[in-house]
């Protein structure tokens, strides 16, 4: 599966592959490239406005991968469509740019931080829903950010100074020479996907393709709706059924019944009649369908819409049908993973409350991810936790969608548990933010208490720590410990300490620390959340000798967390536990043993896209490698962990101690080299990608 949010840093940013050809558009293709290229274009934002189903995104897309290698700091491409409330486009912004960020600043000085004299191409498509929060962020963006560009396609411009707005129109019917031997844009794109269908056009039948599109007005997704039913309907039937099924034009423009423009009646139409067409549960599927956001594939889809004259062994099949017919869409990233495009989703979600089943089917969606959080905190802690990280990464936005569901119903008890069960994955992959807000949002509701409320306090409480927010950790941890004697769980009393003993640790009051965590019980480690949380009440402890340089005690926790990590088959813990081990093999004078724990930290924290604890390893391997003679070596190492750190928002987690260690190592290998070639090696290290920086630190690249 691919990574979709661990950091990429390299020039070619998040553009997705092309998977079907491109048609037309010459001349807007040229300007939009012209616009975007900066030694022609002064215009900083770019705007491509048209009706729904026009070919903004296409266009968008293709355009801006015209003009990748002006960007060297990357093209990268913001999907609003997921987002279905406020004040998130900035955060999308960030995930997008995979800036693994763990502090508690606002969301835009994380991104003007990092993105400050870098030069690269923000694309955000789909505005029209989030236009004022798209402006604001804009406008934010581009004052404090010169060297950056903005790309967006909407159905109405943001109305910002200085934007460049592209109206796209449909594609042309005819020639735009008049040659009568050419055919126009939309001809040229029908005529090509009713081929795909297995439906080549005769040239005696051009007139017909001409005609079918004008009835539907040159708009390219009612071409491509109308070209996949060529797969069961002559070209002259579906004329027929065409023109007997639309409007005229002239009755669009006098109906004063019709939503929104013409063009775009138009296609509304011609979905209504792609919808007609469909048999009644290749209809129904596609309304239940509606309610994914960011994606969905099969067997989530048969759980999740099965039901009433839809039985499960039906939905592989006619899900089959509905891509015959090219209204979903397979992913073109992730295999065996489908989509809707953003109209075609929205006539579903319309029908589906026609239907009146709008809410039972997002119930079913809400209650579907609320088994799946919690199979993945019951599973985490154990061999199959890689395999829930990549899972709980590819269904983000429906994870989204489902908590905001939740926590709009009465139900608090429902709503916490799952906001519990979430923001647990969430911590734990990367989502500190939408950890943060969910969780927030639940437990100021006063839910009852039970396991739900506990797992979120103590979840919250770990969000703060990693924020390095230790004056709230120190709340969440006496609230955490209050709800865990309430519920009676012995075992969610030790995750509790965790809290305590590591609020503790990360704020210099190490004695104390060492008596908090020293003193929780022993007990069996589980399989579930909690069971994570009991080994890293034993991180914590052997982080506190650490950094009172007590390395033999800090090493014997730390392998016992090693072992019982191994144990389990998890490695979310585990890779700490040879950060640690590290550490003190260091400490002791061990260098062979610190590097080879390092390097296995690395990779460790890759399998999980812990960026914060990938950039903690590197520092600490590459002063174990300059302590072993490589300062050439060494500056490259600190490069790459400067490039890490970055996308965290916090350096060296605004350790005291991890600075000093930092700055230390950067002195010793400067005193090695000189300045000049340190600094040579340092922006090597710094240029790498995240994938090159790991294959290098881990040995893999070259061998060692």
């Amino acid at each position: 599966m691919p990574d979709t949010t661990h950091p990429n840093p390299g020039n070619l940013g998040n553009l997705p592959p092309e998977t079907r050809s491109f048609v037309g558009r010459r001349a807007e293709l040229a300007r939009l490239r012209a616009a975007l290229d900066p030694g022609v274009g002064r215009a900083r934002l770019v705007s491509v406005v048209g009706v729904g189903g026009v070919g903004k995104t296409r266009l968008a897309l293709r355009a801006a991968a015209r003009v990748r290698d002006a960007y060297p700091d990357g093209v990268w491409l913001t999907e609003l469509s997921p987002l279905h409330t406020e004040g998130l486009v900035d955060l999308a912004v960030m995930e997008t740019l995979r800036l693994a960020d763990q502090s508690t600043r606002p969301v835009i000085d994380v991104i003007t931080e990092w993105a400050d004299g870098r030069r690269l191409l923000l694309i955000l498509d789909s505005c029209e829903h989030l236009l004022a929060d798209c402006a604001k962020l804009a406008a934010a963006l581009l004052a404090r950010l010169p060297d950056l560009r903005i790309l967006l396609t909407s159905r109405e411009r943001l109305a910002l100074p200085g934007e460049d707005v592209l109206h796209l129109e449909p594609l042309p019917v005819d020639s735009r020479t008049g040659d009568l031997a050419e055919v126009g844009d939309a001809v040229a794109l029908f005529t090509e996907r009713a081929a795909a269908a297995g439906r080549p056009v005769a040239e005696a039948d051009r007139a017909t393709a001409a005609a079918v599109c004008r009835r539907l007005d040159g708009i390219p997704l009612a071409l491509e709706l109308a070209a996949a039913r060529l797969a069961d309907l002559t070209l002259d039937e579906l004329h027929t059924r065409l023109d007997a099924r639309l409007p005229s034009p002239l009755d669009l423009l006098v109906s004063d019944t019709g939503e929104g423009p013409p063009r775009h009646r138009t296609l509304r139409t011609a979905i209504g009649w792609s919808h007609e067409l469909c048999a009644p549960l290749e209809r129904l599927l596609w309304a239940r369908l509606s309610v994914f956001t960011g994606g969905f594939c099969a067997e989530t889809a048969q759980q999740v819409c099965a039901g009433g004259p839809l039985a499960p062994e039906r939905i592989a099949g006619l899900l089959d049908r509905l891509v015959a017919q090219s209204l979903v869409l397979p992913d073109p990233v992730i295999s065996a993973r489908y989509r809707m495009l953003d109209t075609v989703r929205e006539y579903g979600t319309d029908w589906l409350y026609a239907l009146g089943e709008d809410r039972a089917v997002r119930r079913r969606h809400r209650e579907h991810y609320a088994r799946l959080a919690h199979q993945g905190c019951a599973e985490w802690n154990t061999g199959r936790q890689v395999a829930w990280c990549e899972r709980v990464l590819t269904e983000h936005a429906n994870f989204r969608a489902a908590v905001e569901s939740a926590l709009a119903e009465p139900d608090r008890g429902a709503a916490v548990e799952m906001a519990g069960h979430v923001g647990f994955l969430w911590r734990h992959c990367g989502y500190l933010r939408e950890a943060q807000h969910c969780l927030d949002q639940a437990l100021a509701a006063d839910p009852p208490p039970g396991h739900g409320r506990t797992l979120a306090l103590w979840s919250r409480g770990a969000v703060a720590i990693l924020q390095g927010d230790q004056e709230a950790a120190a709340n969440w941890a006496l609230r955490c410990a209050d709800a865990a004697r309430e519920q009676g769980s012995p075992v969610a009393q030790v995750a509790a300490v965790y809290l305590r003993g590591g609020q503790l640790a990360l704020t210099g009051r190490l004695a104390e620390a060492i008596d908090v965590l020293a003193a929780a019980p022993r007990l069996t480690v589980q399989d579930d959340a909690f069971g994570a949380a009991q080994l890293q009440v034993r991180l914590a402890l052997s982080l506190a000798h650490v950094l009172r340089g007590e390395y033999e005690r800090a090493r014997a926790v730390a392998d016992e967390v090693r072992t019982a990590s191994r144990r389990q088959g998890e490695c979310w813990a585990g890779a700490y536990a040879d950060y640690l081990i590290a550490e003190a093999d260091l400490g002791r004078g061990d260098i062979p043993a610190a590097i080879l724990g390092a390097r296995t930290s690395i990779a460790g924290h890759a399998l999980l896209h812990n960026t914060a604890g990938a950039a903690m390893s590197l520092d600490l391997l590459a002063t174990a490698v300059v302590a072993g003679g490589d300062a050439h070596r060494a500056a490259r190492l600190l490069g790459i962990g400067t490039r890490l750190w970055e996308l965290t928002g916090r350096a060296q987690l605004d350790s005291p101690d991890l600075i000093a260690t930092r700055r230390t190592c950067e002195l010793r290998v400067r005193e090695h080299l000189g300045d000049t070639v340190y600094e040579t090696g340092y922006r090597a290290g710094l240029a790498m990608s995240y994938d090159e920086g790991i294959a290098y630190a881990t040995g893999r690249a070259d061998g060692r």
